[in-house]
């Protein structure tokens, strides 16, 4: 018979606890400890549950109390109620305690779990006293006793946890031609189709300011150009007709006059219509510029989520080939060069170069001077990051250079690394759909375990971490790894039995408790009666499974990660692949988009270090830093050329179906080295890989504007100040300050080095 703890967590039945717990109420009684009447109450306890496999604590409590009363002991019956009053006092303490914390806006792990929130403001700290205090009744109420035991032994994390009980999904790629064609309702006012530029703009905004208060996730644009390319249009037609009516001259002729490609020119030597027309090209770069400037500028400044967070936002961009789009790039571009404020780097939205042959990649390419233009922009300001289409996994059979809507058969991503593109039941798109939840697997934990049980069935010495080889003989690497896989398995099949009760709790939500986001947003939302259950149409979301410390769980099996041994890379290339395969069949069997992540991990990646250094103690190369390495990627440490990182990371991006990315961290003053990132670019066409980005370091003086690439600048060499604001980068987004972030992630932060010329061997 188990016992559910006050904590959810399940321990064996055991006579002497209750035997103790009632010999320490009387003890605490005038007639002092009768040890003979606390035994007899035990086993009367024990013959009422007989045949039960599961009770809580509560329940062996109220027995107790009950056998006190009908006793002659009945004081001891007060006693021992306040024993239990006292128990449940001890574990609301805990809770106290990081209230407290949270109150005194200490600077921890739970204060400082994402870098987007500032827990310190008044908001702040009511959402993160929500969230503590959600987490157990999900623990308590909504997971099975298998998801729960798999994530208080470490071994699983569920991501967005506090979010649970409310039903919402992750994230969307925003349909925006709906918003923007249609109008639509939100709150207590609605909005009319979009008519110009401006309007364009400021409503793909308030789309996704407005579901980011419906969804815990990120909120995304998969075709920026696109969808703002009509708005362009209609707004140089505005210029012309307001040029119509300061001349007086009848300039019908060129509404729908179609612009080579809008560059503003000087038109104090043009004469006649020549001058009218470029005069209004010129406005319309204007107007364009601004709303492209106000997008970013609100992106930044506008909070939601309780008025806590930006939006975690993200726009998809550069195969529009029209003039129309053409122009919307180029000012996005060069608004983001510019900067917000004061001009300062903006982080939000994260923007993502669809980079696609034919298109924007080579020489000739009709968008090959914007693709230069946006490597530039990275060296400086970090984005855009880079979205490879031609990667064997990213193209689709219907996309069609001349087809107007050919953005629908785009991959297109959101976030630190989110993808969504295939679909059981569908079309393969990213537009209007999104992952629905995530788990991650903890691959590190596992390692350990199936290592210590193979030397212990060999009889061999525990030695594990770096340099642990002279266990490797080929009977123990046969062993480890047959027990690793096999356990690894287990915990795939519980994070999707998770995934799925999860899945089947949000199905349950109705239409009218996502009031913008099923009106259309989300595919097929809009045939749903208010009332109606959002099931019929969550099936065209994902349900991914992610891992962590893919290079620690090499280490703690083979003595090395796979940065450096091949025969490390080959085994993590299997382990992955068996992940990618178990996801592929839970997708059969469920008959849902299970899709297997890189996980991003922010929080998780000191959580999970932490709570194995307490079981397994400090394991060098493996439990001996503060986080673990995210995902698949090559360690932060590591030094090696940046082909070398691409060559090894490269083919787990075929098998990460819900997300990848590929860093690289350069050296010096990128500004001065765009043709750097095209390197980057470059190195992700070579290699197949389906999504990447540049890190640098741009320090900026508060004061006068000065920057530099010097990451430890704490005065400004031009007026003195020190009100120094440095970017970096800690996922797949930026942080304008490191004070947010959690110990973990500062920690690999101090640690990461530049991808030079030299390999380590």
């Amino acid at each position: 018979m188990q016992v559910i703890k006050r904590d959810g967590r399940l321990a064996e039945f055991n006579l002497e606890r209750i035997i103790k717990a009632v010999t320490l109420a009387m003890s605490h009684t005038p007639g002092g400890v009768d040890v003979d009447l606390a035994n007899k109450i035990a086993m009367a306890v024990e013959k009422q549950l007989d045949g039960k496999t599961q009770v809580t604590v509560y329940e062996i409590e109220d027995i107790v109390e009950k056998r006190l009363m009908a006793s002659s002991r009945k004081e001891v019956a007060q006693a021992y109620i306040t024993y239990r009053y006292n128990r449940d006092v001890a574990r609301k303490s805990r809770t106290k305690d990081v209230f407290l914390e949270i109150i005194e806006t200490k600077s921890n792990d739970v204060t400082r779990e994402n870098a987007n929130m500032n827990a310190d403001t008044p908001a702040g700290m009511m959402m993160k006293f929500a969230s503590e205090t959600t987490k157990p009744f999900v623990d308590d109420f909504l997971l099975s006793q298998e998801a729960r035991e798999a994530v208080q032994g470490g071994y699983i994390h569920i991501h967005d946890k506090d979010y649970y009980p409310t039903k919402s999904l992750t994230c969307l790629q925003h349909p925006l031609d709906k918003i923007l064609e249609n109008g639509f309702r939100a709150g207590h006012g609605s909005s009319r189709a979009a008519k110009k530029i401006e309007t364009a703009s400021i409503l793909g905004c308030i789309s996704m300011e407005t579901v980011q208060n419906e969804m815990h996730g990120g909120q995304a644009i998969p075709a920026f150009d696109f969808y703002m390319a009509p708005y362009v249009k209609m707004t140089f037609k505005q210029e012309i007709k307001k040029a119509e009516e300061m001349v007086g001259v009848d300039l019908s002729k060129y509404y729908d006059y179609q612009v080579k490609d809008y560059i503003e020119k000087d038109v104090k030597d043009l004469k006649g219509e020549e001058r009218y027309l470029q005069a209004a090209i010129n406005a319309t770069v204007e107007r364009v510029h601004q709303s492209m400037e106000a997008f970013i500028h609100n992106m930044n400044t506008i909070h939601s989520r309780g008025g806590n967070q930006v939006v975690f936002s993200s726009i998809n961009y550069g195969t529009d080939t029209s003039a129309e789009g053409r122009c919307v790039i180029r000012e996005l571009l060069k608004s983001t060069l510019r900067g917000v404020g004061n001009n300062e780097t903006p982080i939000f939205p994260i923007q993502i170069w669809k980079k696609k042959r034919g298109v924007n990649y080579l020489k000739g390419d009709p968008n090959y001077d914007l693709y230069q233009f946006a490597c530039e922009v990275t060296s400086k300001r970090f984005f855009p990051n880079f979205l490879n289409l031609d990667a064997t996994f990213n193209t689709h059979p219907k996309w069609d250079a001349k087809d107007p809507h050919r953005y629908y058969y785009e991959v297109a991503t959101m976030g630190c690394r989110t993808r969504v593109f295939s679909n059981r039941h569908g079309e393969d798109t990213s537009v209007g759909r999104g992952n629905i939840s995530f788990t991650t697997v903890n691959l590190v934990r596992i390692a350990i375990e199936a290592a210590r049980e193979a030397q212990a069935e060999l009889g061999l010495e525990f030695d594990l971490g770096v340099g642990s080889e002279k266990n490797m003989t080929p009977k123990y690497k046969k062993l480890v790894k047959k027990i690793f896989l096999e356990r690894l398995d287990k915990y795939t099949q519980v994070a999707a039995r998770q995934l799925y009760d999860r899945y089947r709790f949000q199905a349950t939500a109705s239409k009218k408790q996502f009031p913008l986001l099923m009106e259309g947003l989300w595919q097929d939302s809009e045939n749903l009666l208010p009332n109606e259950s959002i099931e019929p149409v969550l099936k065209h979301g994902t349900l991914s499974i992610g891992f962590i410390g893919l290079a620690e769980a090499l280490i703690t099996l083979t003595g090395k990660h796979h940065g450096e041994s091949d025969d490390s890379q080959n085994l993590g290339i299997e382990i992955i692949k068996q992940m990618r395969d178990d996801c592929d069949n839970l997708a059969d069997r469920y008959d849902l988009n299970y899709s297997l992540l890189a996980t991003p991990a922010e929080g998780l990646a000191g959580r999970f270090t932490k709570m194995d250094r307490r079981d397994f103690g400090n394991i060098l190369g493996v439990t001996d830093k503060e986080y673990y390495t995210n995902s698949n990627h090559v360690p932060v440490w590591y030094k090696c050329t940046a082909e070398h990182k691409a060559k090894i990371e490269a083919p787990y991006h075929a098998l990460t179906n819900a997300g990848h990315i590929f860093y690289i961290e350069l050296d010096g003053d990128a500004t001065h080295n765009p043709e750097s990132v095209e390197a980057v670019v470059d190195l992700m066409d070579k290699y197949n890989m389906g999504y990447g980005s540049v890190n640098h370091t741009r320090s900026r003086c508060m004061d006068c504007g000065f920057e530099n690439a010097d990451a430890f600048l704490q005065e400004c060499p031009v007026c003195g100040g020190k009100n120094i604001d440095t970017i970096q980068r800690i996922t797949g987004y930026l942080v304008g300050t490191t004070s947010r972030w959690n110990k973990g992630k500062l920690s690999e932060l101090r640690d990461r080095v530049t991808h030079g010329t030299e390999c380590e061997k």
